[in-house]
């Protein structure tokens, strides 16, 4: 996870997922994202939206699509290849103590165009100078907010496409995870 602190920029190592002390005593489950419509008011994240603004460098994600027993992985990514920058927020503080109280979520916007195809909610990524932006803790809530629902590449800068199931194997871990299986690849463009 990077992220702005005090003394400049970090790269930390945090565990996904989050729940406040109070979450916990009231067996709220730990989230691994917050919905942009709450986390920026809502109890669960409002605290982290002000001042635990991160972001989690990744090269794509997986959805789901299909039946319970017959799921089908879809693989997401940037048609340009380029890195991607999901917008994140975390309760890490390095003096505090590894917890559930310490750890990150991403944050998730409603998909739209030809990623609803695939699943409702999408992360929220940014081009890495409004990931910087995004990270600024002196930026008002209120702008980061703006920032994440209006600023955030759309979905035509995406391509997904269907990936072997070997993906739901927690032990496999190689790049054929990633490729596709098909060789359609769908866009954007493609719905248009």
């Amino acid at each position: 996870m990077h992220r702005f602190g005090d003394d400049g920029e970090h790269i930390d190592q945090v565990t996904w997922g989050y729940r406040p002390s109070w979450a916990a005593e009231k067996k709220i489950p730990i989230a691994i994202n917050a919905r942009i419509e709450k986390a920026a008011t809502g109890p669960y994240f409002r605290s982290l939206w002000k001042s635990g603004r991160a972001i989690v460098p990744a090269d794509g994600w997986y959805e789901w699509t299909g039946e319970k027993g017959h799921k089908q992985p879809w693989y997401i990514r940037r048609r340009d290849d380029r890195p991607m920058f999901l917008a994140a927020i975390t309760g890490y503080r390095p003096e505090k103590e590894p917890g559930e109280n310490t750890g990150f979520v991403i944050v998730t916007a409603a998909a739209e165009g030809g990623l609803v195809d695939v699943h409702d909610r999408r992360p929220v990524v940014f081009s890495a100078e409004d990931a910087a932006l995004w990270m600024d803790n002196s930026l008002p809530p209120d702008q980061a907010e703006h920032l994440a629902r209006a600023v955030a590449l759309p979905p035509d800068v995406f391509e997904w496409y269907k990936v072997s199931t070997d993906v739901n194997r927690v032990g496999n871990n190689n790049a054929q995870l990633i490729e596709p299986i098909e060789s359609d690849v769908a866009t954007e463009e493609d719905d248009a």
